[in-house]
Formats: structure tokens, C-alpha cells, sequence
């Protein structure tokens, strides 16, 4: 199939998108890789698609006091070639890498990624445990808020209809921080059965976990949650089933898997 018929503006700056979002209500496009083939489904029918491949502002990516700001436009590829600064000790470059293929790694956003908010998707639950924070941009001004709870349910961004998500703000870790991320999935490059992401940060008194491939939102786990080493782990396993008793038997058993991987990786 292909689109039914659509306007098209390709805006200079963030202001002008916010202006064309404000009086059309038309769609978003940033690399394209989701919302393509819904438009050709005919899944998503805009009257208007606002590209913000013209956005400069949305690509810039900064070093911050405690760590770095991505412009929502920094691709998937970006990430992973080390073309953006890394205070982040490498993870970043780790969660890209193993996003579906090379080619859409090239044309795909982080910020895409977020605003589509699928539960599969690799940065939710990354972000989530990097306690990274969604900067949205709107007619009333900019709000902040945690990527954990950026997500109110499958593809249900906490995105206003007149907002544009523009950033995302990560702190970075110490250098002694250990990270897993374990994705489980039958094949590369296809959507995940379940992800773990967890960092071990126990210079600054982190630890943190997020499960992604959910049934919606990520579901994090902090430090009260997880299980303890000390006493083999039994009452934070009993807690994480509570989390995950609205899944079937298979998925929790995945999401289990994931997790006991990813917190070894983590050094847990």
C-alpha cells in the first residue's frame, strides 16, 4: 500500500515546528524508520508531516556539568561511531550497537525512539536505568521529566499533541560503574522479547535496573528491589514477580533470564 495524501513542511528551526504543530496538529516525522512504513499501512494518515530533519538545534549534542545532553535527533549511527561526546563510559555506543540493522541505525533517532514509544524499543529501559531525563518542548515553554515515566503505555508517549520531545539529558557514572544490558530476541535486528538493562554505580550509591519489551512502560527496580547478594536474592526475586505477574509464564521466565544476566554483567 502507500499514504493517502499528505501536506509537507520541512520547518528551519524548533520554533517554527512548534508553530506548525500548534496550528495543524499534523504528525512528526524524525528518521522515518517507524512512522514509514505506517504511513505506507496506512496505520498513520496525517493531514500534514512536519520534518524536523531541518532542525538543527534537535542534532546538537553537549557535555553537561554532571554529564551529556542529546539533541532528539542524534541518530542511532551518531551513537555508535563515537561521533558525540561520551561520558557515559561507552554504553551508549553498547545499547546502539545491537538497534536492528546498520540501515536503520543511519536514519533512526533517539528521540524518535522515545516519542514512539514502543515497549520493545532498546533506549527505553537503557535510558530508564541511566536515570536519563526527557526534555520536551511545547507553546507553554520547557518541562522536564524522567525518561522512566516519559512512556504512559504501549506507543503512548507523555507527549502533549503541541510538544516536541528536543533532548535528552544523561548523568554520567563514575568510572568504577559496572553495566548490563542483555536483549533477548530470536535474531539480530528483530523486536525484543525481553531487555535488562542495570547499572552498578557504588561510588555514587546507584543501583538501578529497568525491564524493557513490557507490556507498556519500562518497569524499573531500584536498590530495595533487586535481589541482594548477600542473602542469595530470595526476597527481591519475590518482589520482581509481584512486578511481573501480569505477564504470562513465558515472558517472566525471559524477563527473569535477561535480568540474572544482565546484573552478572553488572558484577552482581
Amino acid at each position: 500500500m502507500k499514504p493517502v495524501a499528505f501536506d509537507y513542511e520541512r520547518p528551519p528551526d524548533l520554533g517554527a515546528a512548534l508553530a506548525l504543530l500548534g496550528q495543524s496538529g499534523g504528525k512528526l516525522l524524525a528518521g522515518g524508520q517507524s512512522l514509514g512504513p505506517m504511513l505506507n499501512l496506512r496505520l498513520a494518515q496525517p493531514e500534514l508531516l512536519i520534518d524536523l530533519g531541518g532542525v538543527a538545534e534537535l542534532r546538537e549534542c553537549t557535555r553537561t556539568a554532571d554529564g551529556v545532553r542529546l539533541g532528539a535527533m542524534t541518530t542511532h549511527a551518531a551513537i555508535e561511531d563515537g561521533q558525540i561526546p561520551d561520558p557515559i563510559h561507552g554504553i551508549l555506543p553498547r545499547v546502539a550497537t545491537g538497534i536492528a540493522y546498520r540501515a536503520v541505525r543511519n536514519r533512526g533517532t533517539i528521540g524518535g525512539s522515545l516519542a514512539h514509544a514502543d515497549p520493545a524499543a532498546d533506549w527505553l529501559p537503557a535510558l530508564a536505568a541511566l536515570d536519563a531525563t526527557a526534555i520536551v518542548c511545547g507553546a507553554l515553554g520547557e518541562r522536564r521529566g524522567p525518561v522512566a515515566q516519559f512512556v504512559a503505555g504501549a506507543f503512548q508517549p507523555a507527549l502533549g499533541d503541541d510538544e516536541i520531545l528536543a533532548a535528552i539529558e544523561i548523568p554520567a557514572p563514575s568510572a568504577a560503574a559496572r553495566w548490563g544490558f542483555v536483549k533477548i530476541c530470536r535474531k539480530t535486528g528483530e523486536f525484543a522479547q525481553a531487555i535488562a538493562a542495570v547499572l552498578h554505580d557504588p561510588e555514587r550509591g546507584v543501583l538501578r535496573a529497568a525491564l524493557g519489551a513490557t507490556h507498556g512502560a519500562p518497569i524499573v527496580l531500584d536498590a530495595l528491589t533487586l535481589p541482594s547478594p548477600a542473602t542469595g536474592g530470595g526476597e527481591g526475586w519475590a518482589q520482581i514477580e509481584d512486578r511481573l505477574s501480569g505477564f504470562d509464564p513465558i515472558e517472566r521466565r525471559l524477563h527473569r533470564a535477561a535480568l540474572r544476566r544482565a546484573l552478572a554483567e553488572a558484577g552482581m
